[in-house]
Parts: structure tokens; C-alpha cells; sequence
């Protein structure tokens, strides 16, 4: 689809994504929608019970511009028990409208036009639409199947005079790769090394199957220069309450803070009390959230798997990336598009995520974070494609 007519040059390309269209072909076709990324299934009944009695206590009003008290103590709570990282939460932490908010604000508060932004790819489409709007210049470094670990060289190789920052995903959307200590630690010297900021998203740092998550801003000299990014949505499995923050020092966080004053200025005000509560328990209230979706994962990748396709098993997030080329196919977008008309299926291809289309042409994503008879229905159906 064209671009509109009067959309600013700097955006060119983002005018519609590859999201709408299968939505709109799920709808159309009565597909199952393994494409985009949300449970369809509500999350724990005690945090959503915390968010009705909110409302009913009257936290409906603007909260504080930079989060309520509750909130940012909760989140400087959870950080430091998780990770020993502790962070000052009335100069430190910053509450957003979720995670791709923060990123954006960050982007735009830290990044000169002109200036250098490495990001893995494939990588989340935001952060491609988040640098063009700061006037950045993204350069991707390559995760390359099967097993999609970053090459720490070809990370330094990408570093040039105009580098300002590095944008890090563990656990990965969408290969589901969690990044391992020594990979962390190449990264961290680096960023040391050359002065770089680090922002790192971090949505998925409970939802972790194979390994640990390992937030970069605890490997040394990275807590001063990390903007640490989380949210509620996928913890908790509430992605439309759009509650997420920002760890960072106080410097990097007033910067951030400058700019996303004038984005939502606030949001979510009886949503931002629920999660407070809710990360106090994380613990408790993950740990059944996670062995679901690991279930669902295995499910999903028998399933896929039995089609012939080239199956990678992530250790993380919501996502399972597959081949098909052993099915005789080459382009992942002509294959999304038939699939929902052929079997009833919607997924994404991995292609949209990668400036190097090359890299990701037969690669195609599937969601797993759906119920089990949902994912057996999909499997069922997938099943159809060795009789076409």
C-alpha cells in the first residue's frame, strides 16, 4: 500500500504494516490468528480485581506525570530483588503508556538526527519507526538462523564515529533468543569502550523458558549509561493496559521524562495501582502464567514441526520463528498471504522485521500465547498444507 500523500519523507514506509493486513485477512478468511502477539486469555484474577477496585475508589483522574508513588516503588522494588540493581524511584524510574512508548521517548530524547542506532535484527518494527521519527540512522546487525546468537565482531564492526546507541532485546522478538552472559558482557564492554547509551527492551524478562534473563545494566559500568525498559503486558498478560517504565540514572531519565511529557503526558491511572500490587507477587503470579505458555510452546512446536517446516526453538517471548523453504516455499509474505485462504491460519513473515529482506525471506513467525485447543485447532489445520 502507497504511502499518503502528505506523510513526512522520514517516515516513508510506515504508512501501513504487515499487522493490519493479516488481521483484517484473519477476519475475512475465519482464521486462526497466530500472528499477533497477546494471550487470549485474561490474566491473573487478583490483578484485575486490584484495577476494578481502583476505579471504584476513584483513581480516575490524572496520576502524577512521572507515575504514582505505588507504582514506582514497586517497579524499584521488583528490580532490585530480581537483579540487585536499585534504582531511586522519585528520580529514577519514569512510568510509561508500555513499553513501545519508552522506546520512542527514548529514541527521540537521546538520538540527533544523524546520529547511529545498532540494533539486532530482525528486531520489533517500532524501533525502525522510532528512529526515523528522531532522525537516526538504524544499522542492523544480523541474527542469522539457527541459532540466531549474536556475533559479537560484526557488533563492533557496526560501531562508527556517529554511534550513539545500541538498542538490546532479550529476551528476542521475534526469534525468542535470550542473550547469554558472555554475549551480554562483549556487548557491555563495547558500549564502555566507545561512550555508547544502551537502551534495552526488556518486555519479556519473566517469560523465559531455557536459560535467564540478564539485564545489561548489571554487567560493569552499564548501569550510568542503560535506559532499562519492562512492562505489565506481557508479565501479567494485560497488553492493553499499556503500563510500562523506565529504569535509568537520573540524567538519562529527566531526558526521557522531557520528551514523553508531550507524548501521553500520563496514562492508565487505576491500571498503574493494579500492577503495583501485581509486582510485589510477581513471583507467584508469573509462575503459572509461564508454564502455561512453555506448554503452549511445545505444543505449537510439535506441531509446526510435523508440516515439514525448519522449526527453531526459542528460549523466551511469545514467538516460535520457522523455515519454510523445506516446503518448497520462497517468499514468507506470499506464503502469509495464502496461508489464511489455503489452511485457515494466520502468521507473520519474519521479512517485515529485517532491513536485510534477504536474511529473512522464507522465515515466518507464529504466536504461541494462545489456549490449548486454540493452538491444537491451528495445528490441525496446519496439518492440511502436505495435502494441498
Amino acid at each position: 500500500m502507497a504511502d499518503p500523500p502528505h506523510l513526512v519523507q522520514r517516515m516513508a514506509g510506515f504508512g501501513s504494516t504487515i499487522f493490519g493486513e493479516m488481521s483484517a485477512l484473519a477476519l475475512a478468511t475465519d482464521s486462526v490468528n497466530l500472528g499477533q502477539g497477546f494471550p487470549d486469555t485474561d490474566g491473573p484474577a487478583s490483578v484485575l480485581d486490584a484495577a476494578i477496585d481502583a476505579i471504584r475508589a476513584g483513581h480516575n483522574q490524572y496520576p502524577p506525570a512521572i507515575g504514582i508513588p505505588e507504582l514506582r516503588h514497586a517497579i524499584a522494588g521488583h528490580r532490585s530483588r530480581r537483579y540487585g540493581l536499585d534504582y531511586d524511584p522519585d528520580r529514577e524510574i519514569l512510568v510509561t503508556a508500555g513499553a513501545t512508548e519508552a522506546i520512542a521517548a527514548s529514541l527521540l530524547a537521546l538520538c540527533e538526527p544523524g546520529d547511529e542506532v545498532i540494533a539486532f535484527e530482525p528486531f520489533y518494527d517500532s524501533y525502525a519507526a522510532s528512529i526515523a521519527l528522531a532522525g537516526g540512522v538504524r544499522v542492523p546487525v544480523t541474527l542469522t538462523a539457527p541459532e540466531f546468537r549474536p556475533d559479537v565482531e560484526r557488533f563492533a564492526a557496526a560501531i562508527g564515529p556517529r554511534t550513539r546507541l545500541v538498542l538490546i532485546n532479550s529476551p528476542h522478538n521475534p526469534t525468542g533468543i535470550v542473550l547469554r552472559r558472555d554475549e551480554l558482557a562483549e556487548i557491555a564492554r563495547l558500549c564502555v569502550e566507545h561512550d555508547l547509551i544502551a537502551i534495552t527492551d526488556e518486555v519479556y524478562e519473566h517469560l523465559v523458558y531455557e536459560g535467564e534473563h540478564l539485564p545489561l545494566a548489571a554487567f560493569p559500568g552499564m548501569r550510568e549509561r542503560t535506559v532499562s525498559i519492562s512492562s505489565a503486558g506481557k508479565t501479567f498478560a494485560v497488553t492493553g493496559w499499556k503500563i510500562g517504565w523506565v529504569c535509568a540514572p537520573e540524567p538519562l531519565t529527566t531526558a526521557v521524562r522531557t520528551v514523553k511529557q508531550f507524548l501521553t503526558y500520563v496514562n492508565g491511572a487505576p491500571f498503574q495501582y493494579a500492577i503495583a500490587g501485581a509486582l510485589d507477587r510477581a513471583d507467584e503470579l508469573v509462575a503459572p502464567l509461564v508454564e502455561s505458555l512453555r506448554q503452549g510452546r511445545d505444543q505449537l512446536i510439535d506441531g509446526l514441526a510435523s508440516t515439514g517446516m525448519q522449526v527453531y526453538r526459542p528460549a523466551g517471548t511469545y514467538f516460535i520463528t520457522v523455515d519454510i523453504a523445506p516446503l518448497g516455499e520462497a517468499d514468507g509474505i506470499e506464503f502469509c498471504r495464502r496461508l489464511p485462504h489455503d489452511v485457515g491460519v494466520v502468521a507473520i513473515p519474519s521479512s517485515v522485521f529485517y532491513d536485510d529482506k534477504e536474511a529473512g525471506r522464507t522465515l515466518v513467525r507464529f504466536a504461541f500465547c494462545k489456549r490449548p485447543e486454540v493452538l491444537a485447532e491451528a495445528v490441525r489445520r496446519l496439518g492440511q498444507l502436505g495435502s494441498r
